[in-house]
């Protein structure tokens, strides 16, 4: 099935969304410039979600990418709710106890957030009231804790990733006697989600990271070439310190259960995650809240069994690992991706093909064909789809669409392919996932101009 050209860039650009960053007196005063981000489902609905929004009581501003599992549930609780936590553990006392006057009151409240959103991303209206309660029992706890401190931002993170974890777990084990929100705290708290969010506040930029997105920093060298600067690690079977970390927090007598075929408990890739209380309750709790739901929830397959070798839960936390960077006027961009895109692309790949999209500039690489034998004619083929890339390699408006069209069209000389494109695009449903997973980018441009006057 041949999809053409015009046909490709309406399914790539579907869910692509920009903001600029507005200037004030014609300056500019964020270290941030604007980001683009896009979505490309694999997934039928699509699992992963995306989320940005400008911090309004304190400075800065928050981006994130959400990888969902067992369903899309949880990375849509978190991508609506995270960020409300995050700014809330940052608000100094005096707004904390404003805010709570004027709920008392019944006065309109100081908006925290502006959230900058695509029209897909929806917020679930009907848990707003449920969701709300919960952020608001967590912001009086903070007031009643105050310590006169002014709040550090990476204590800040990890307060609210595990803060909001509780709560979504609390809200599936209390249950709602309206049905409908009872079987949705429940799907929210079964089904699990990685995250990976940056805060950006003038030359300071921290990453939390839980799961297996990434965060990666575009540098640009002072002979105009782009090089990549990990700024999360992953928490899988692949980090050895992760492996470590979970063994420690487990008996001896279960160290060969605990991670098996590079899994958690032979299940669950992610080594932290939102959600997914299976890991995290007891057998009795889980039994209890199962047979207590709605019958929808005995449906649910992935919800009856109990992961084999379960005797010391929790074996899953949703703590952020948190990373700080002091931005440098080399510093242009900041990649937050799901690992649809990690597992199709090298981060030095991305790192010179968002630096080069930015800046317009081609650094024309000598044609590789990695060992393989090209006759003259495929030479000549080669160089002739690299004059018409030129010409037409920045009709992307968006960077994280630019990116997109790469991790799913590169042929193996590292050119996107329109037939590839076309195919890999046209896959149905139940065959897409088999070759690739959803893919969320956010491409963050920093204002070296602004970081260099700091």
């Amino acid at each position: 099935f041949y999809l053409t050209p015009p046909q490709v860039n309406s399914i790539l650009k579907a869910n692509e969304y920009s903001f600029k960053v507005p200037e004030f007196d014609g300056k500019n005063v964020s270290s941030v410039l604007g980001f683009d981000s896009n979505q490309l489902p694999a997934n039928a609905p699509i699992e992963d979600r995306r989320s940005a929004a400008t911090c309004l009581q304190t400075r800065g501003m928050l981006l994130g990418v959400f990888d969902g599992h067992a369903g899309c549930a949880c990375a849509q609780a978190v991508s609506e709710r995270l960020f409300y936590y995050i700014a809330v553990s940052l608000l100094p006392h005096e707004t904390l106890l404003e805010i709570e006057n004027a709920v008392e009151n019944g006065r309109a409240l100081l908006p925290i957030l502006q959230w900058h959103k695509h029209p897909n991303d929806y917020f679930s209206k009907e848990a707003s009231k449920l969701y709300f309660n919960s952020l608001r029992t967590y912001w009086q706890e903070l007031i009643d804790l105050n310590s006169g401190e002014t709040t550090d931002v990476r204590e800040a993170l990890i307060n609210a990733f595990k803060r909001l974890d509780n709560d979504i777990s609390l809200e599936a084990q209390v249950g709602d006697p309206n049905s409908f929100l009872n079987y949705l705290v429940l799907r929210v708290a079964f089904s699990g989600a990685t995250a990976c969010v940056a805060h950006v506040d003038g030359v300071d930029l921290h990453i939390a990271n839980t799961g297996d997105s990434r965060a990666m920093l575009g540098v640009q060298e002072e002979d105009g070439s782009w090089s990549a600067v990990n700024l999360s690690y992953d928490h899988n079977a692949q980090n050895e310190h992760e492996v470590e970390r979970v063994k420690m927090e487990h008996p001896k007598s279960e160290e060969k259960s605990l991670v098996k075929q590079d899994r958690l408990l032979g299940l669950l890739m992610p080594f932290r995650a939102f959600g997914d209380v299976k890991f995290k309750w007891s057998i009795e709790l889980q039994k209890r809240v199962i047979e207590s739901g709605p019958d929808q929830l005995n449906d649910n397959e992935y919800t009856k069994f109990i992961p084999p070798n379960y005797y010391t839960p929790p074996y899953l936390t949703a703590e952020p690992e948190v990373i700080h960077h002091k931005l440098r006027p080399q510093d242009k961009f900041l990649v937050l991706a799901t690992d649809g895109l990690w597992e199709t692309m090298h981060r030095q790949d991305v790192a010179r093909i968002v630096g080069e999209y930015l800046t317009g500039v081609h650094h024309q690489q000598p044609i590789a064909v990695g060992g393989y034998k090209v006759t003259l004619g495929q030479m000549h083929g080669l160089l002739t789809e690299r004059r018409a890339r030129i010409s037409s390699v920045f009709e992307d408006q968006n960077a994280a669409t630019h990116l997109i069209r790469h991790a799913v069209g590169n042929n193996e000389f590292g050119t996107v392919d329109h037939e590839r494109l076309s195919k890999m695009l046209s896959l149905p449903e139940e065959l897409a996932r088999m070759y690739r997973d959803d893919i969320t980018i956010i491409v963050v441009q920093f204002n070296s101009h602004v970081i260099g006057a700091y």
